[in-house]
This record gives C-alpha cells, sequence and structure tokens, in this order.
C-alpha cells in the first residue's frame, strides 16, 4: 500500500515543469528541473519496492532480495550515464550531418530522438537480470545533454517541436489513465482510505521539506517543492490494479485507494501548481 501511494505522477508533474523552464519560472535556482529529476528517481525507487514487497507477498515469505535494493543507485547511476553518452553521440552526428551539409530537419531530429528515447526504455528490459540500468533517467540524461550540446536557436525549435507533439501525448496519456481508473472500488474505500491517502501526504511533505533543508532555497521556494510532490496518477493506475491481479488478498484494497489517491492528489496537485508557480517563484526576465 506504502508503494502505490509513494509515487509521484510523472504525468502532472513534467509537463508542467517543462513549461515553467520555458517561461523561466523557478529556472534561476534550476527549480523545475530539480523537480523532475527528483519525481524520476523517486519513481524508480518506488518501483522497485514494490516489485519487491509483491513478490514477497505472493510467495508469502519474509526474505527480501538486498540485491533490488543495491540495484536502485545503480540503475541511476548507469542509466544517466547511459544517456548522456548517447546524446553526446547523438549531437556528434547531427553536426557531422550539418558539416557535410545533409541538413536534417528540426521535424525528423525529432523522430530521431523519440527512437532513440523508445530504445533507450527497450535496453532497461533487454539488460533486465544483467545488469540495472535506469531508462527513464537515460532519456532524461540524453536530453539535458543534447540541449547542452545544441545551439540555443536549435534546442529552442526542438523544444517547440516537442511541445506541439505534447498537446496530443497529453491527451492520450490522461485517457488512458481514466481508463484504467475504475470508479466503482472508490464507494469500497470510504473515509479511512481519505485519512489514509492525506496521512501519506503530511509525510511526503516533511520529506520534501527535510531534502531541501540544507538548501539556499527560500520558505516560498520549499512550499512549492512541497506542492509539486503531491499529485499521484499513472503509477498509482498502472501499480494499483496488480496485488489484484496477483490474487493478493489485499488487492481489492490497494486498488480502491489508488483510485481514491488519484482522483484527490492528481487535481489537487495540478492546480497547486498551476496557481503557485508564479507566487511563490522568482520568474528570470528574458532579455
Amino acid at each position: 500500500m506504502g508503494a502505490v501511494l509513494a509515487a509521484v505522477s510523472p504525468a502532472v508533474v513534467v509537463p508542467r515543469m517543462v513549461s515553467m523552464m520555458e517561461n523561466g519560472i523557478g529556472t534561476n535556482k534550476s527549480i523545475p528541473q530539480m523537480i523532475m529529476a527528483g519525481a524520476s528517481c523517486d519513481d524508480i525507487f518506488v518501483i522497485v519496492l514494490f516489485t519487491t514487497f509483491a513478490g514477497m507477498a505472493q510467495n508469502g515469505t519474509g526474505t527480501v532480495n538486498w540485491m533490488d535494493f543495491v540495484n536502485i543507485p545503480v540503475s541511476i547511476l548507469l542509466g544517466i550515464a547511459l544517456g548522456a553518452l548517447v546524446g553526446f553521440l547523438l549531437n556528434l552526428f547531427f553536426e557531422a550531418a550539418y558539416r557535410n551539409k545533409r541538413y536534417i530537419r528540426n521535424s525528423m531530429k525529432v523522430i530521431v530522438i523519440l527512437g532513440v528515447s523508445f530504445l533507450l526504455m527497450a535496453v532497461e528490459s533487454w539488460l533486465e537480470g544483467i545488469v540495472a540500468v535506469s531508462g527513464l533517467l537515460a532519456v532524461v540524461s540524453m536530453a539535458c545533454v543534447v540541449k547542452i550540446k545544441s545551439p540555443e536557436f536549435v534546442t529552442k525549435r526542438l523544444s517547440e517541436k516537442f511541445g506541439k507533439l505534447w498537446i496530443a501525448a497529453e491527451v492520450i496519456l490522461f485517457v488512458l489513465v481514466g481508463a484504467a481508473v475504475d470508479i466503482r472500488y472508490t464507494l469500497d474505500a470510504g473515509l479511512a482510505a481519505v485519512g489514509l491517502i492525506f496521512l501519506s501526504l503530511i509525510f511526503r511533505s516533511v520529506g520534501v521539506l527535510l531534502c531541501v533543508a540544507a538548501t539556499k532555497l527560500s520558505w516560498k521556494e520549499r512550499l512549492f517543492c512541497v506542492i509539486a510532490y503531491l499529485p499521484k496518477a499513472t503509477v498509482q493506475a498502472a501499480m494499483g490494479s496488480v496485488p489484484l491481479a496477483m490474487g493478493l488478498a489485499c488487492g481489492q484494497m490497494v486498488l480502491s485507494v489508488a483510485v481514491v489517491a488519484i482522483l484527490i492528489t492528481a487535481p489537487l496537485g495540478a492546480i497547486g501548481i498551476d496557481v503557485s508557480c508564479k507566487r511563490l517563484l522568482e520568474i528570470e526576465k528574458k532579455c
């Protein structure tokens, strides 16, 4: 139950952080970038914990495979390294094409980057059982390297292209999330589930405040970080039904709480981020 409730929703957080970066909101202290990176690491950690605990519950054993926990930092480091290498090679490819007057249109670059991103996600599955690699962090790392190495006018155009692509992708993503949610289970959850969800949000908020305690962020910026880590949607929709499908006795209750968490925290977090970002963060002036 705790593993299901812990994850942050990338479907809610990521597009808003990208929009903030484009508008220069909080970028003077790299707050959107920090939240995106933290959310990615958070989801990886939670998914590993969920898989471990679900396996223990299904087998009826209390033993823990400690290698699953060791693989968490390994997957993070290898994912970042792999993405940085691929991003560097991708940038060399674009530069070589430009030097040889083989001009690649921005639309084609978007397709190439998307194809490589899907390939990085597939590498995670191919290497499963051999070495732990985070495909999600590899994609993020690759994009960061491409942005750093490419000229500003190129990255700006690519960002605009991906922004237009996200308009359709966002609709599809939230439709799939809605299709995975069964409202009937919310009736079985009751007020106890609502109380559990708000209690978990309190623990989450305290954890975020502890993580940013030693930083130079102001109290407003720290409050925004707390708000940004509230929404839960996609990960809960994906994992909430797994215990039920595995035949666990707690499966229906886990799914019920996951559904209620989506209905409460997704709009709460999304509205909170949209309303508070300009009030709590500094807006960087563009020349």
